[in-house]
């Protein structure tokens, strides 16, 4: 049987790996929907999206991640992240059928001397970080079958994130300065795909309680954004991509508008012990990226 995920948005480096690993499972559909039919700034056009497409999960990918901008665009953050992510949970009950959401370490603040699990404080430092827990707090209230994944530092062959930045600077310039004191699990969302559907197809053909709820996904091991250009030069180089020295600088020479946390690390063993999902090194995952983009 062949089962039918209608993930929210359509550009997104989340939602084209969806498309991109989906294809390969012979027995998932993946339809995205995105602007105009799926607008998360208009919640009025969630419903109909939603049931015009007769979905058997959601996957909530979409979501509005300029993290500085969100700073002074607060409304429209909050809508898209947390209002309409309640509204999706509040069609998902009256469905009968199960959403995954994608969230983020940055509901938390950074301050914690090891890895983040579940059971931890949040205390997010800004605006994006705040909309993002606003609706993990809303989907957990419609009523809905849910499970929440957040996961951390994001990158993919698509769209904007860090990995492709960097090997766009390094085509300019010799040497970049790289923040060295925030840590985290760069995770490719190629993985967190996969991870996606399995955790999917256990909430399908499972009431197992323990599947339900709020569990972290991230790559295996930590870096920080230094080490992490440091492993991207070092893959591209390998392959006679664009490469350039890495020089470590502080979050204080390097200020943004959003205040990031400094330990991003989080603790996946819950993922492993309920769902059996466990992501590889990130170090492989980030080989695998750059050679995509360097035989592109």
């Amino acid at each position: 049987m062949v089962r039918r995920y209608l993930v929210t948005g359509r550009e997104g480096q989340v939602v084209r790996s969806l498309l991109d690993r989906g294809s390969s499972h012979a027995q998932i559909e993946v339809m995205a929907l995105g602007r105009p039919v799926l607008d998360l700034s208009r919640i009025a056009s969630i419903e109909a999206a939603i049931l015009h497409s007769r979905p058997d999960l959601i996957i909530s990918a979409a979501a509005y991640t300029a993290v500085d901008q969100a700073e002074t665009n607060q409304a429209i953050a909050f809508t898209i992240n947390a209002t309409a992510i309640g509204e999706i949970g509040r069609i998902a009950k009256t469905l009968g059928i199960p959403v995954v959401h994608l969230s983020t370490d940055y509901v938390f603040d950074g301050d914690k001397a090891s890895a983040y699990n579940e059971r931890d404080t949040v205390n997010p430092l800004s605006v994006y970080g705040r909309s993002k827990l606003e609706g993990e707090h809303l989907l957990i209230a419609s009523g809905a079958d849910y499970a929440i994944l957040r996961t951390a530092w994001v990158y993919s062959p698509f769209g904007k994130n860090f990995l492709r930045t960097m090997l766009r600077l390094a085509e300019t310039h010799t040497d970049l300065n790289v923040v060295a004191d925030q840590i985290g699990n760069p995770t490719s969302a190629l993985d967190i795909a996969e991870a996606v559907f399995q955790v999917a197809e256990n909430l399908l053909t499972s009431y197992d309680p323990y599947l339900r709820g709020v569990f972290h996904m991230t790559s295996t091991g930590d870096a920080s954004w230094a080490e992490f250009a440091t492993e991207i030069f070092a893959a591209s180089g390998m392959r006679n991509g664009p490469t350039a020295k890495v020089h470590m600088i502080t979050t204080v020479e390097y200020p943004t508008p959003a205040k990031r946390p400094k330990n991003s690390r989080l603790d996946c063993r819950k993922l492993s012990a309920e769902h059996g999902v466990s992501l590889r090194d990130w170090q492989s995952a980030t080989s695998e990226v750059v050679r995509r983009l360097t035989l592109a």
